[in-house]
C-alpha cells in the first residue's frame, strides 16, 4: 500500500515540478483564458481509459485541491463494452493514480459495430450523449473532455482540406441536446508529445481506441484521415517547426473582414451584407 501511495504522489508531484512548463502551465492558462471553471461548478471529468483523459483527471484533481476557484469534480468513466482486459487496465490505472472513478456501462460498441459505415462517428456521438445524461443525473453542469492542442490543430486542418470548411474545435460550448450543460476542454493548450512523455516517465500504459471494430482491423487507424493529417503536419514541421503554433494562433485571430462567406449559429452569411 505504501509503495502504491508513493507512486501516485510522484505522478502528482511531477505535474507541478518536472512537467510544470509542459503540462501544468498550459492547463492553467487554458482554464483561465477561456474561463472554463467557475465557482460552484460540479464537473464530470470524463475518463475513457486513454492517456489524455487520465492526465486530465490528475490535473483536475490538483486544481480542485489547490486552485483559487472552489468547484467539485466527479470522475466519470463509461464502459461501452470493453473487453475484460481493457476494463481491468482502466481500473488498475485509476487505482494506481488514485482517481476515484465512477464506472457505468452501456452497449455502444455493440450498436456502433453493427454499422457498416460511420461506426466511429456514431460511437463518438453516442458516447457523448451517454456521458451528458449520466453527468446530469449526478448533478453536474459541465463535462470535461481530454481533447488537447494537437486535436485542435488536426481538426482544423482536416475540416479545411476534406470538408471544405474553416472550422475549429472551441475550448468550450453549450450542449444543444442537454440544456444547461456545457462541455469544456481544459487540455486545449497541452501538446500530445508532452502527455506521452509524462506517461512514459511513470511507466504508465493506457488504452488506445479499444472497440472491437478497430481490434478487428488493426490498420484502420493508419488509414484514417486523422492519421493522414498527423503525417502531413509532421512533414510540414520539417520545413516550419512552428506550423502547428501558426494554425493555433490563426484560429484565435480570424479576420472576418477578409472572408467572402461565413456561418454563424447555423446561418450562412455573405460579405455582401456589409459591403459598401
Amino acid at each position: 500500500m505504501a509503495r502504491e501511495l508513493e507512486f501516485h504522489q510522484q505522478a502528482e508531484r511531477s505535474l507541478v515540478k518536472k512537467y510544470r512548463r509542459e503540462l501544468w502551465t498550459p492547463f492553467i492558462t487554458a482554464v483561465q483564458r477561456y474561463d472554463l471553471v467557475q465557482r460552484g461548478d460540479r464537473i464530470a471529468v470524463c475518463v475513457s481509459g486513454g492517456k489524455d483523459s487520465m492526465l486530465l483527471a490528475k490535473l483536475m484533481q490538483e486544481l480542485e485541491r489547490h486552485g483559487h476557484t472552489p468547484f467539485e469534480a466527479v470522475y466519470l468513466c463509461m464502459d461501452p463494452g470493453y473487453s475484460e482486459a481493457n476494463r481491468r487496465r482502466i481500473e488498475e490505472n485509476a487505482e494506481r493514480l488514485r482517481v476515484p472513478l465512477q464506472i457505468f456501462e452501456s452497449d455502444i460498441f455493440e450498436v456502433a459495430n453493427a454499422q457498416t459505415h460511420s461506426a466511429c462517428y456514431l460511437c463518438a456521438k453516442m458516447r457523448r450523449g451517454h456521458l451528458y445524461a449520466r453527468a446530469r443525473e449526478l448533478g453536474c453542469n459541465k463535462i470535461a473532455l481530454g481533447h488537447h492542442f494537437n486535436d485542435v490543430i488536426e481538426t482544423t486542418v482536416m475540416g479545411m482540406l476534406w470538408s471544405g470548411m474553416l472550422q475549429a474545435m472551441p475550448p468550450k460550448l453549450h450542449s444543444q441536446n442537454f440544456p444547461g450543460m456545457e462541455l469544456i476542454r481544459p487540455l486545449y493548450r497541452v501538446h500530445e508529445d508532452d502527455i506521452i512523455a509524462w506517461a512514459r516517465h511513470h511507466g504508465l500504459g493506457f488504452l488506445q481506441c479499444a472497440c472491437r471494430f478497430t481490434e478487428a482491423d488493426a490498420l484502420l487507424e493508419a488509414r484514417s484521415k486523422r492519421r493522414e493529417i498527423k503525417e502531413l503536419l509532421r512533414t510540414l514541421r520539417e520545413e516550419n517547426p512552428n506550423v502547428e503554433k501558426s494554425v493555433f494562433n490563426a484560429i484565435h485571430a480570424v479576420n472576418i473582414d477578409t472572408f467572402p462567406g461565413w456561418k454563424s449559429k447555423g446561418e450562412e452569411h455573405s460579405f455582401l451584407e456589409r459591403y459598401e
